[in-house]
């Protein structure tokens, strides 16, 4: 019934992070017995993925890794619509070391200026830049608006080839799961409705989503052990 309940609350998560919500709350079964109760109350997702994607995916080398926090920051657009058909666009900034979103800013029309103030508020409230930021070649992000800043910042633009994602993987990631796990499973009435239902899901996916690159731990879990082993290095 708990098995039921988790994949009720969290439709698009499978087998493997559903097993790790049931180990954090104290259940002992084991991934094999609940894979099988979950086959049998009809739960198993189906996900296909394009031949073509799958192999992109294991010939070509993936981009920005970091080995420690805000070495390396990832940022990308993406575009959902209102419940009236009206389109808004939505820019991600995510931290390769840890995973975790730093912003989620959805609008109309989000202009250079509006990245490169994001950008702004994220880090006086992280109170730290990164070292680079991952980019693609959108207009917004080759503006001079968000160059003088990162010059100010002393902050490298990286930017990926044209019409090769790869490049810029980890954003690519996160806006899968951002797309299947809450753009598809909302309804946005308005735009203030719809910033207000990606600041509860950034924070969901921060602090409660096991992440299978992280070991299973949450972004801001992982953050914690970091910080932890630094200060035992010292």
């Amino acid at each position: 019934m708990r098995l039921i309940e988790l994949s009720n609350i969290r439709v698009r998560y499978g087998i493997e992070r559903l097993h790790v919500l049931l180990r954090r709350e104290g259940w002992k079964d084991n991934q094999k017995r609940v894979y099988r109760i979950y086959c049998e109350e009809g739960l198993n997702l189906r996900r296909k993925l394009k031949k073509r994607i799958k192999s992109l995916r294991s010939r070509i080398p993936t981009d920005g890794k970091a080995s420690t926090l805000h070495e390396c920051w990832s940022m990308d657009f993406m575009s959902d619509a209102l419940f009236d058909g009206k389109k808004f666009r939505v820019l991600t900034l995510v931290d390769n070391y840890s995973r975790k979103s730093l912003a989620i800013h959805c609008g109309i029309s989000i202009k250079s200026e509006n990245v490169a103030e994001v950008l702004k508020n994220v880090t006086f409230e992280q109170q730290a830049s990164p070292k680079r930021i991952k980019i693609d070649n959108g207009p917004e992000f080759i503006s001079k608006a968000l160059d003088r800043w990162a010059y100010e910042k002393k902050i490298e633009l990286e930017f990926s080839r044209p019409e090769k994602p790869t490049d810029n993987a980890f954003i690519e990631s996160f806006n899968g799961s951002f797309r299947d796990e809450c753009l598809n499973v909302n309804w946005f009435l308005s735009l203030e409705d719809a910033q207000q239902k990606l600041d509860v899901w950034r924070e969901d996916y921060n602090g409660y989503r096991p992440h299978s690159s992280l070991g299973n731990l949450t972004p801001n879990e992982f953050i914690i052990n970091s910080q932890k082993k630094q200060i035992s290095l010292i």
